[in-house]
């Protein structure tokens, strides 16, 4: 299976243990995780393929570690910006932000601990 596959894969079981837990919770926070784990895709997606492509490349650490700050600074911004102004409920969407966004990291490292010990 190939790096980038793998990556499509990982983050589709992510995003799908994400909406799968989503209907165990009460509707108003049930919003907020749906927000949060569409916002994570849309940001983490990107990201994480730009990590899959550079992998071999001395360019990989500066990648993934850009990707690590723009994932911190999108938590920060729904932390204080984006939940009070679309009055989503907070922790919700942060739990499930921080967790999808943590969940797909950790699908990155898989995938290029997997292309590293292929090459």
């Amino acid at each position: 299976m190939t790096p980038g596959r793998r990556y499509v894969v990982g983050t589709t079981a992510v995003a799908a243990a994400a909406l799968v837990l989503s209907f165990v919770l009460p509707p108003d926070a049930r919003t907020a995780v749906w927000f949060a784990t569409a916002l994570a895709l849309l940001v983490q997606g990107p990201l994480g393929w730009h990590v899959v492509r550079t992998i071999g490349t001395e360019r990989l650490q500066l990648i993934w570690a850009v990707g690590i700050g723009a994932r911190l600074a999108l938590v920060a911004a729904c932390g204080l910006v984006v939940a009070p102004r679309l009055a989503l409920a907070l922790a919700p969407l942060l739990f499930t932000l921080v967790g999808v966004l943590m969940g797909c990291v950790v699908v990155e490292a898989v995938v290029v601990r997997a292309a590293t010990e292929v090459r």
